[in-house]
């Protein structure tokens, strides 16, 4: 057999291979189609654009924007994430191999009278090294659908990456506002605290002089001690959530310093939300879900395909001697040859692995229908959450001041001999819980903002949108 013809035979091999490698089974990815609704329906603004920029840079707060920016470069889940998108961009490259034919070095040395299956008249040495290619054509493409499915897990470990973004963005924000929500909670315990301690020191004064009876004295002891057990409560209160600002931080436990309190910050502006089409393309836990979709999806493919025979080349080129001192010199050894290996009956093990991943891609369907749905109603309940408790604030602070005002003119009546003490007593109990509901509410206001901005699927992004949007706006 000429050289030319070895080549031309192992050129045909080769083609033939790529002529199969056309072909390729399973269902190809389609993108669901969901009915989405045309607007919000808690839209005030119904506008088509959406702010999608550091929105916590709105509170014009630096000791913020420093937890944040410390949280996404230190907090253990984001570097999780970041090396889980490390693993599944490995393993798309591992997963792409399969796809080519695959190159080694063979060699061995034997010595003996007996080989091929044939006993010799006399013994005989052997050498031979050679580079060997093993090609398994992907003629019905499982390694292609292997390919696909990592491929869309890869991008689907980015978006999770951005989804944990989004979220540790919105938690420390959250759990910052918390945190002042808090420390003026305890501000105002401490300050109703010393101004009962005077109250009771007064009221002491006039009993010993028999001015007031003993039950006013029991009175002002009792509101005295209330104030002072909500003292320690709060106390705890702050450390713990200083503990769990520290741990999104990615740091040990400790006394997290604010500036401004929550008292002296504005309600945000209103919120434009953008239209409904755009949450799908915003939202990183849709576009997760989706990816993961098209990865299970993938996977049936990959299950069909082995329904098949698997067909596979091997070719081997080298060198041979009898003599280790003349291998380089030896004569060409060269070999060619095909296999082909496909399921008969395995009881229909083939057939449920089939089954299997279309129950899974229709799990990932319904999970990716149930990301969508979820999406909207964070954004509906969001919505709802910003205008009601705007509407709430307006209310309690309405109530605080009237409060207030109601115990100074309480106590004025009271020094007056117009009323009893339980005229004061009552006034000074409402307003001490408006207060602390005063702060509640501005927290919980704040807060229904931040879960807008995280339903809609805004904060952090990337440099490249940043860029863009930036553009935009000029």
């Amino acid at each position: 057999m000429s050289k030319r013809f070895k080549i031309r035979s192992i050129l045909s091999l080769f083609l033939l291979g790529i002529l199969f490698y056309s072909c390729a089974v399973g269902p190809d990815f389609q993108k669901p189609q969901m009915e989405i609704p045309q607007n919000f329906n808690y839209d005030s603004l119904a506008t088509d654009s959406l702010v999608n920029l550091k929105w916590w840079e709105i509170f014009n707060d630096p000791i913020l924007d420093t937890l944040v920016i410390a949280a996404l470069d230190e907090n253990k889940n984001v570097l999780i994430a970041i090396s889980r998108i490390e693993e599944a961009r490995a393993n798309l490259g591992f997963t792409e191999a399969d796809i080519f034919p695959r190159i080694d070095l063979q060699g061995g040395a034997t010595r003996g009278n007996f080989t091929g299956g044939l006993k010799l008249d006399s013994e005989i040495n052997n050498f031979f090294i050679a580079p060997v290619v093993n090609w398994e054509i992907d003629f019905w493409g499982k390694f292609r659908r292997a390919n696909e499915s990592a491929k869309a897990q890869y991008l689907a470990s980015e978006f999770s990456l951005r989804k944990i973004q989004i979220s540790l963005i919105t938690e420390v924000v959250s759990t910052y506002f918390l945190l002042l929500d808090f420390k003026e909670r305890l501000t105002i315990s401490e300050n109703t605290l010393q101004s009962r301690i005077e109250s009771l020191r007064i009221i002491q004064e006039r009993f010993d002089k028999g001015i007031v009876a003993e039950i006013d004295l029991n009175q002002a002891q009792i509101q005295k001690e209330i104030a002072a057990s909500t003292v320690p409560l709060y106390k705890r209160l702050v450390a713990q959530t200083e503990h769990s600002l520290s741990i999104l931080l990615g740091r040990m436990p400790y006394s997290i310093y604010t500036d401004i309190g929550l008292d002296e910050r504005d309600v945000p502006p209103e919120i434009p939300v953008g239209l409904t089409s755009q949450l799908l393309e915003r939202r990183p836990d849709i576009s997760e879900s989706l990816f993961l979709l098209q990865s299970q999806n993938a996977r049936v493919g990959i299950a069909v395909a082995q329904m098949f025979p698997s067909i596979s080349l091997t070719g081997l080129f080298g060198l041979a001697s009898d003599d280790l001192s003349t291998l380089t010199e030896g004569n060409p050894a060269w070999s060619i040859s095909g296999s082909l290996l496909g399921p008969i009956f395995n009881f229909g093990k083939n057939t449920s692995r089939v089954e299997i991943e279309e129950a899974r891609t229709e799990q990932a369907l319904y999970q990716y229908e149930n990301t969508v749905l979820n999406a909207f109603r964070e954004v509906e309940d969001a919505l709802v959450e910003v205008q009601t408790f705007k509407e709430q604030l307006q209310s309690i602070e309405r109530q605080y001041f009237a409060a207030k005002n109601a115990e100074m003119l309480s106590r004025m009546r009271y020094d007056g001999g117009v009323t009893s003490y339980l005229e004061v007593l009552e006034s000074e109990r409402t307003l001490f819980n408006a207060e602390l509901q005063l702060s509640e509410v501005r927290q919980q206001t704040f807060n229904s903002y931040i879960k807008l901005y995280k339903a809609l699927g805004g904060g952090w992004i990337t440099k490249e949108e940043y860029v863009e949007a930036k553009n935009q706006q000029e």
